[in-house]
């Protein structure tokens, strides 16, 4: 019994001991996944191999359309009077506007606006101490319109019809084009030129080759030139002046534009 009891022992272990190498050879579930290659895509793109360039263009253009911002301020001792006063000033305004060639589609009420006018009066009591009160002196009624003229030869007169019609106030004189798209466009097309050009040169630089653009982004912005505003101020001064000089200048119109390309030996 004790003989036959060995012989199973060692026998069990000769087994065990021969498995050993088998089992170690059989490809686990963990190891068999760990040992799998990973396929690169071949529009892969690694990032030693891109290139990153930011350009940007302007074109200038003369511009073809102003926009007025222009108005009238009346003051009465009434809220209603204030109010008509203001009202028959700017009736006055918009029909010179139409005198002058401008379309009703083109002129539009910005702001309306009524307020109390108080004066401040310094009192002095029996004793001598001074002190100081508001009082109210009246009414301040405004209307501001905002115009646009497009024919620009005629904007300074349109300028002093405006003034002569009963206009007291101006709060804005800027320039554009009615269609900028085709400006917009040329500062695309010339930005995007000068960012090839130059991942032409650095990938020339370096050895190696423009294979493909990966991505583009862009952005873009406006620009005015400062313009003189001429006599404006004096306007209301003398009728009889001649028309007010006004300098459209050159509108800028500009784009920036953000380019990866992909380099090849």
């Amino acid at each position: 019994m004790r003989n036959f009891r060995t012989l199973f022992i060692a026998s069990s272990a000769l087994a065990l001991a021969g498995a050993l190498p088998a089992c170690a050879q059989m490809p686990s579930p963990s190891a068999s996944s760990g040992t799998q290659q990973m396929t690169i895509h071949p529009n892969s793109i690694q990032p030693e191999t891109t290139l990153d360039i930011t350009a940007n263009a302007k074109v200038k253009r003369a511009p073809d359309t102003a926009h007025i911002t222009a108005g009238v301020q009346e003051e009465a001792d009434t809220a209603v009077a204030a109010m008509q006063a203001q009202a028959d000033a700017m009736t006055s305004m918009m029909q010179a506007l139409k005198s002058a060639g401008i379309a009703d589609k083109d002129m539009q009420t910005s702001n309306i606006s009524l307020n109390p006018v108080y004066d401040y009066v310094e009192e002095t009591d029996t004793n001598g101490r001074r002190s100081g009160k508001q009082v109210l002196r009246g009414y301040s009624a405004s209307n501001q319109l905002t115009v646009k003229v497009t024919d620009l030869d005629t904007l300074g007169e349109t300028l002093d019809s405006l003034v002569a019609a009963g206009g007291n106030r101006f709060s804005g004189l800027s320039f554009s084009l009615n269609d900028p798209s085709g400006a917009q466009d040329e500062a695309r097309q010339k930005a995007v030129a000068d960012a090839m050009a130059r991942a032409e040169l650095y990938a020339d630089a370096v050895g190696m080759k423009v294979a493909r653009i990966v991505g583009i982004s862009e952005s873009g912005g406006f620009e005015q030139t400062p313009m003189p505003m001429g006599r404006m101020a004096a306007m209301a001064e003398s009728a009889d002046m001649s028309s007010t000089p006004i300098s459209g200048g050159e509108i800028t119109y500009s784009a920036q534009v953000s380019i990866r390309f992909e380099l090849t030996k």
